[in-house]
């Protein structure tokens, strides 16, 4: 196995958004599910245990079910995403925590989401984050397509202009790191913290132990405090 990256060359921290900047368990991204599922039974005019198993089957075959449906049966994408992020965001509570580790890291931080830049732009206020962050790259800029497509990682780096060898990414889906990693980022794997039951497709759990997961954590906000200090 190859020795694992490390960070003290890192100028640029790049952070997926729901799941991964707050905890699996805070309910906010359920919420969203819960309305995905909606979305699709109300557009395909099926039950809702189908309207499950097509979502979840979009899911892991195009990335989000949003892209499955787009491609299978001509979605809008902009009333997809205005349907399903249209949440409460009052479970999310501020981290100055996070956000002083944030601030003492060397360079830029950038969101990369499968979300929208108005959902990422919520939930940052919630966290009391938004000012720590230079930029989002929604799921528009990727141009609906998703991670983990190697091309919506390329556009992202092309667009604000990282160096990939000399950024980390985190992430709570370990495929989504496969493509950062063979570009030469640093890895880290965010995981649930096992104190609190999160309910995850048995997928989403895997990979852990992948060469491209440099690193694993179930305290986000403490292995940032532990690099600003190193």
């Amino acid at each position: 196995m190859t020795d694992k990256r490390g960070f003290g060359h890192i100028d640029t921290w790049v952070f997926d958004l729901d799941n991964t900047l707050y905890p699996h368990h805070v309910n906010l991204w359920q919420q969203v599910d819960g309305r995905i599922r909606d979305f699709v039974a109300h557009q395909l005019k099926v039950d809702p245990a189908e309207a499950f198993r097509i979502q979840k089957d979009y899911y892991r075959r195009y990335g989000t079910t949003m892209r499955g449906m787009m491609t299978e049966h001509g979605v809008s994408p902009d009333d997809f995403l205005a349907y399903v992020h249209d949440i409460d965001h009052s479970p999310l509570e501020p981290n100055p925590a996070m956000g002083q580790a944030l601030a003492k890291l060397p360079g830029r931080k950038l969101i990369l989401t499968n979300a929208s830049v108005a959902h990422a732009e919520k939930v940052l206020e919630r966290l009391a984050l938004g000012v720590t962050f230079d930029g989002v790259f929604d799921i528009i800029s990727a141009e609906f397509e998703p991670k983990p497509a190697r091309q919506t990682y390329r556009r992202f780096l092309d667009l604000h202009e990282v160096d990939a060898e000399r950024a980390a990414m985190f992430e709570d889906l370990a495929r989504n790191l496969a493509i950062p990693h063979e570009f030469g980022m640093t890895t880290v794997l965010v995981v649930p913290d096992g104190t609190q039951k999160v309910v995850r497709e048995a997928w989403e759990m895997e990979g852990r132990d992948a060469p491209h997961v440099d690193h694993v954590t179930d305290d986000l906000t403490g292995f940032l405090a532990q690099l600003a200090k190193s």
